[in-house]
């Protein structure tokens, strides 16, 4: 499998320390009841589940033709479904749709309220000076490297964690990391659900 690299991203101001770290957290809807979602019509479910996967409302609006479902875990295999059976440029457009961790996006305040709350959660909006470039560097290493960034389901680390994954990682081929990066998705986007639906 080819993929196309990327130039580095290069270093961010440090001034992103107070910038992340004085965003207010999002609220995100919850509580989804599966009867109402299976009675939705296309746009109505595109609007309601189009930010489960990372700015790429597309997943939802073609999984909404797998209805009814029995369950949220027959929701999220529909809309993974949706992910598989894509072209893999189709699939590289999605794993680019992710923004680095404490990166740009961050910075300027444009992360989904979803990206807020997760990088929130593990301590990425609080990090140190010393930490926040050697996340930096990370980013750009790896976008340099594999063409697409860094994906991880934070929510289910530390930061600790995220820093020993991230630099493993790096260490992989390009094909290792799509799938890695793929299989990251579905763990954050099958969290996202959770949250939808009180499941956490």
């Amino acid at each position: 499998m080819f993929i196309d690299r990327r130039n580095s991203i290069g270093f961010l101001s440090i001034g992103i320390l107070s910038a992340i770290a004085t965003m207010p957290m999002p609220t995100l809807a919850a509580n989804l009841d599966m009867n109402a979602i299976n009675k939705m019509d296309r746009a109505t479910f595109t609007k309601t589940l189009g930010d489960v996967f990372e700015n790429s409302p597309w997943v939802a609006q073609k999984a909404w033709d797998a209805r009814p479902f029995d369950s949220m875990t027959q929701l999220h295999t529909a809309m993974v479904a949706v992910v598989k059976d894509v072209s893999i440029d189709q699939q590289l457009a999605l794993l680019r749709a992710h923004p680095d961790l404490a990166g740009k996006e961050a910075q300027a305040g444009k992360l989904t309220d979803s990206s807020t709350v997760e990088q929130a959660s593990a301590g990425l909006n609080a990090l140190s000076k010393a930490e926040l470039a050697r996340l930096t560097k990370l980013n750009a290493d790896y976008r340099t490297k594999f063409g697409f960034p860094f994906i991880i389901a934070v929510r289910n680390h530390t930061k600790e964690g995220i820093f020993f994954e991230f630099e493993r990682r790096l260490a992989n081929n390009t094909d290792t990391e799509f799938a890695n990066d793929l299989q990251q998705v579905y763990k954050i986007t099958r969290l996202r659900l959770n949250k939808l639906f009180g499941s956490n």
